[in-house]
Order: structure tokens, then sequence, then C-alpha cells
């Protein structure tokens, strides 16, 4: 069957409302978070109708049933990105920020003599496309620590400068943390020669891949790196639930970061033992209904296929940009062409601010970001104080781009006439 974004929207409910007077909804924040088909809402409905228990715990038959939805869950994902050590690798947090944290705070929890243990004369190096979830985290460890923190700069077209790779990865990095595609640019990072050269010099490579992992066919034995973060919501599933999956036996000598019930192995009144991985990194009753919806919204990509949505996606940007770059005024933020770029395509308007547009837009029933878009420093690099982005997915089609295209058109001629 051909692939159709019209016919895939009519598995999204939310499509069927209408906004702002009775207009078309025509979502463009996916970048933000995606719209959820009836296969994911009923996943986690149907747990919590059926199946509701704690996982791990009890020996009843629905606490059972929990435990086996909760583990396929863990497989599916583990599936979808060919973990080299299967569902033993995957871990369930709330979110890719609580992913990104664990890192940073059991690094930070790490004593000498341990692989992660950070010092004053170790660095960590990140990057100037960096959404805060993967910055902030590891400035405070910098800060805890005394380690140095150490970047990649970004160029005027939106791309990294690797051209002193071999200063910025230094031989005492024990960190490299990067994002796989930029949530503002829309740059996908070339990951192979920053992977080579972190591991010349015996550093871990940490890769955020929430803008990539939900449009992109993610292969965890091609990509090289250490450890990776998504989260479900923008990958079709549920807000609460997001993955760290990392090298079995990275995370085996990795340490904790939160304690509590299922992720020991013996407690004492002074003492206490880890359970293996996963489990050691997931303290307390797990988010067990989003996971399922998680592993639900992965099965559709999977059923549709990660390569189609891709082309899809790329053939889509391509003409958004075509249209974008025949607007007067009007700048893209990061790279101009769909070469190495995402569906995440930021602007500014001269004259108009970006959330004077975003409001013009929204009037229209067009629903856009505007702001920084958690990349402070980034937007300082790229000169605006703010911008306008538009971030497609599978399920949005021409139409959105021409409407988006008008819209635009619509606020030079509404705010001209002030």
């Amino acid at each position: 069957m051909l692939f159709s974004p019209e016919q895939i929207r009519k598995d999204f409910p939310i499509f069927e409302r209408t906004v702002r007077g009775g207009k078309k909804l025509v979502y463009l924040d996916n970048g933000a978070t995606s719209q959820k088909p009836n296969s994911v809402l009923e996943a986690e409905t149907n747990f919590y109708k059926l199946h509701n228990a704690a996982a791990h715990r009890g020996a009843h038959q629905l606490a059972e049933e929990a435990t086996q939805a909760y583990e396929g869950a863990r497989e599916i994902v583990a599936e979808f990105l060919n973990a080299p050590g299967g569902s033993e690798e995957i871990v369930f947090t709330k979110s890719a920020t609580e992913a990104l944290n664990l890192m940073a705070y059991a690094m930070g929890n790490a004593h000498p003599g341990n692989r992660f243990h950070l010092g004053p004369q170790d660095r960590i190096v990140v990057t100037e496309m960096e959404h805060h979830s993967n910055l902030v985290p590891w400035q405070q460890l910098c800060d805890r620590t005394g380690a140095e923190l150490a970047w990649f700069e970004v160029t005027p077209h939106g791309r990294l400068d690797l051209s002193a790779i071999d200063s910025v990865i230094t031989p005492n990095t024990k960190v490299v943390s990067l994002t796989h595609q930029s949530n503002v640019l829309g740059t996908i990072n070339p990951l192979e020669e920053i992977v080579r050269r972190a591991h010349e010099v015996g550093a871990l490579v940490i890769l955020d891949a929430c803008q990539s992992a939900p449009h992109m066919k993610i292969d965890l034995a091609q990509l090289g790196v250490d450890f990776l973060a998504f989260s479900g919501h923008k990958a079709l599933g549920p807000t609460g639930i997001g993955v760290l999956w990392g090298r079995k036996n990275l995370l085996e000598d990795l340490p904790p970061f939160l304690f509590g019930g299922s992720m020991i192995e013996m407690v004492t009144m002074r003492t206490a033992t880890w359970a293996p991985v996963p489990q050691k990194f997931e303290a307390g009753v797990p988010n067990m209904a989003q996971a399922v919806g998680l592993g639900a919204a992965i099965e559709y990509l999977s059923s549709v296929g990660m390569d189609i949505v891709n082309n899809h996606e790329r053939t889509l940007t391509e003409y958004l940009l075509q249209k974008l770059n025949s607007v007067d005024d009007l700048s893209i933020v990061g790279p101009n062409d769909s070469e190495a770029r995402g569906s995440a395509v930021s602007f500014t308007v001269n004259q108009i601010h970006p959330h004077d547009l975003g409001q013009y837009l929204d009037s229209q029933g067009i629903a856009v970001r505007t702001g920084q878009h958690c990349a402070w420093p980034l937007a300082k690099r790229m000169g605006v104080p703010a911008s306008t982005r538009a971030s497609l997915y599978l399920y949005n089609n021409e139409a959105d781009c021409d409407a988006l295209f008008n819209g635009i058109l619509g606020a030079q001629k509404y705010f001209g006439s002030f």
C-alpha cells in the first residue's frame, strides 16, 4: 500500500477537531510533542482497564500480566533500536531529560577507581546546539566535580565546526554528549568522526536522539555510541516515558542515581546492593501504562516503516524550504537545504516578532513553536533573539506547508498595515 499522510491522519483522533472558530488544525509543532494514534490511546487505556497492577511486584495474575506488558514494551524498544545486548540494555525513565540527568547524576555518584568518576583533571564535551536538557546537567556536573566543560562551536550555516576536533576532544576527555539532530536547526550531526575521535581518547559518547529516533531508522549496532536517550511523547507515544539505552557492560559499572524499591538486590540496616541492569536504574513503581503506550507507538511507526517516514519527511522538508525561501524578508535559521538535516525548520521574518507571528498563525489554526526552543546559547550564536519553528511528521502533507506559507504572507500583510 502506498504511503498516504491523509490516510495516516485518520488514525489520529485529534485531527477530527477544529480550532479557533472552526478552522482546520494544521499541526506543525512535532518537535515539541507529537500527536497520538488510536492504537497508542487504546494500549494505555486497556492496560488500566484490564491489567492494572504493579509490575515486578506480587504473585497474582494481574501483577504477572502487568510485568509481561511492561517487559514486552522493553523488548519492542530494544528491537526498534537494534540494541546489541537486547532488552537488558533498555532503561525506562520518565523522559529523555531524566535519562540525561540520570547519566550526569550517576557519574557524579561514581567513586574514585570507577570508570565514570570525574575530577578536575577531566573534560566533558558538548556542542553549542544542545537543548538545555543536554547542556545544563553537564554544567552542573562540572560544578560538582571540578571537571572542565568544552564545546564544539556552530558555524553561521548551522553546522558543527569540527576543524579543531583534536583540540576539543582532548586525551583527558571523559564524556562527549551531543544531539543527533538539532531541535532548532534541523541539522543532523556527523557522528562517525566524533565517535572515532572520542573512542580514540577513551571517552564515552552519549547521544540525544529526541529529534532523530522518531524520524529515522536508528541502528545502534552501526552508530557506535555508548549511550542514547529519546522521549516517548515525540515518537507518537505518551508523555511520562523516556528511554535510556546503554551498553550492558557500561550500565553495570554505572552507579544508580535513584534508590528505593525494585532496584535493590539485598538490604540490611547499613548496606544495600543493587539489582541487575536495567532494574538497577528503575527505582519505584514504573510508568507501566506509558511504557505499554510507547511500545504501541513504536509498533505503529514500525508498521509504516522508518525509512518511509524519513523519506516522506525529507521530501516534505524540501517542499517547505522551497516555499519559505520564496518569502520576502524571511530567513532560515540553519541549513537552507535538505542535505543532512531533519524536518525541524526555524526562521525569522523581518519586522515581525516570532511571538507575534506565532499568535497570528494560531489565529489561522496553524500550530508552530516560537522562542529560543530551550537552546539559548544556540540562539545567541545564530544572532537571533528568537525564531519561529515548524516541525513536520508523518501525518503532515503539502497542504500543511501551503497553509504555513499563506499564513506568513497574511501576517506580513496584517502587520505591515500598522
